[in-house]
């Protein structure tokens, strides 16, 4: 008999899980660099830290000389909090643990959502391999691995409880860390298939979410925002992260793997009666296969929706019951007291490690040698470590808040890259006094050949500016 010492004491299997991918994720990942890969991360600290000095959300563009007094929603803001006070405390490494403890509790999270489905302790563990595989493309300390969690913990609370205060209280935070906490909403949907949700109060409490989400600086206009966001598709299909995965790429056998998994358990779950885990089969794969971003919410949902099928129709008896044994001893433990020793380990080892966006994707060492004032012109994967390394003193031509600048914007900004009829005009019209580019942008010769010479260059960027300056 385990006692209640040594319950907190030895973690389950969860937690060890959870354990494990924190040191890959901060140590063999090399999250402290890694998870800085996306310069967005830049100005959500900076944001937070706004927020921080002054007690406001910002309601204009704040770090942009293209779009300068624009209407803008920082729809991410107690994400970017949170980030503004961790890298207060111990900088980016800070920031790093933050994050890295974010997708270790969704591994924990995940593991959950698997007993309450009714899922098999041995097919779980089988699966683990696939959820770190398809959701690792995306470890980024951006606020989208916090809408992971709050995915995972919608879905949970619906398994377990489906009252509608829980889910209305998990609503009202999703709406101000993430954007895609329209996805309460169709998960609300899909459980007033469920007999027992619906007698529960399915329709209140979706009624619920609905009002909790009202529960941000921003209102209503805030749901019109993203919608108009979500459905403007001249503008979606411009930016990188919502087009398909591509299936071919290097490793893709494991994500393939997973769509194909959670597809057949979907099935199998419609089979079974369970409309409502067939419905959510069919919506994250649906996701998934139209973009590249949905893929780890796919994994998070779609694979204990498959281990719960599967678990419900495998013939092979002796398997099924060896695993619900070990389940049943999983279960005595816990190992609550053991996570924050886990953290604080983590922690330590850390401060050892550099930390920083990667040099070899980031103008890290040419920062220093821009000239003050003037425009500078710059891609918008450099934008956001620009208003990192300025603390948003220097104005950015672009960064990564598309919704921000919106579709002809970037229609432009793609002519002028790519160096199509009609980029010199366009480059023309915003007096630029330098330019930091990638040294492979095919910007730098036709910029040389209107005048434009390097002053300085490394393996990672180029700057350049007119002749004569």
């Amino acid at each position: 008999m385990v006692t209640a010492l040594e319950r907190r004491a030895i973690p389950d299997l969860a937690l060890v899980a959870a354990a494990v991918t924190l040191f890959y994720c901060l140590f063999l990942f090399q999250g402290s660099r890694q998870l800085f890969r996306d310069s967005d991360a830049g100005w959500h600290i900076r944001t937070g830290e706004s927020i921080l000095a002054t007690g406001r959300l910002p309601r204009t563009d704040p770090y942009s000389f293209t779009r300068p007094g624009a209407p803008w929603f920082a729809w991410e803001w107690a994400a970017d909090l949170a980030m503004g006070s961790f890298h207060r405390a111990g900088g980016l490494r800070a920031v790093a643990l933050f994050y890295a403890v974010a997708i270790a509790a969704g591994v924990w999270m995940w593991f959950r959502l698997h007993w309450a489905m009714g899922g098999n302790f041995l097919i779980a563990c089988g699966m683990a391999p696939l959820l770190l595989t398809t959701c690792g493309i995306h470890w980024l300390a951006r606020p989208h691995v916090l809408g992971w969690l709050l995915l995972l913990a919608i879905v949970w609370w619906y398994e377990r409880d489906g009252r509608w205060w829980g889910a209305a209280l998990i609503a009202a935070v999703w709406a101000n860390v993430h954007a895609s906490f329209f996805l309460a909403f169709a998960v609300g949907g899909a459980y007033l298939f469920d007999a027992e949700t619906r007698r529960r109060e399915g329709v209140r409490t979706l009624a619920a979410i609905l009002i909790a989400t009202l529960a941000n600086p921003y209102g209503w206009r805030l749901h019109q925002h993203v919608w108009h966001y979500l459905t403007d598709s001249d503008l979606l299909s411009r930016i990188g992260e919502f087009q398909s995965f591509d299936f071919h790429a290097a490793g893709a056998g494991q994500i393939i793997a997973t769509l194909i998994l959670g597809i057949a358990g979907g099935t199998l779950a419609l089979v079974l009666g369970r409309v409502h885990h067939f419905l959510l089969a069919m919506l994250f794969a649906a996701l998934a296969l139209r973009s590249a971003r949905a893929l780890p919410l796919a994994a998070l949902v779609l694979l204990p929706i498959a281990n719960s099928s599967i678990a419900a129709m495998l013939p092979w008896k002796r398997f099924l019951a060896y695993g619900t044994r070990l389940r049943a001893i999983d279960a005595r433990l816990s190992g609550v007291a053991v996570a924050p020793l886990v953290v604080a380990a983590a922690w330590a080892l850390l401060r050892f490690l550099p930390a920083g966006f990667p040099a070899d994707q980031f103008p890290v060492a040419a920062y220093e040698h821009l000239a003050p004032g003037g425009r500078l012109f710059a891609p918008d994967k450099f934008g956001g470590y620009l208003i990192y390394r300025s603390n948003g003193t220097r104005k950015v031509f672009f960064d990564g808040r598309s919704d921000l600048y919106g579709a002809e914007f970037l229609k432009q900004y793609g002519r002028l890259v790519q160096v199509r009829p009609g980029w010199r005009e366009y480059w023309n019209s915003f007096g630029f006094t330098q330019a930091l580019l990638p040294n492979d942008a095919p910007l730098i010769p036709a910029l040389e050949s209107i005048g434009w010479r390097p002053v300085y260059r490394d393996v990672t960027a180029i700057i350049l500016r007119p002749s004569g300056t």
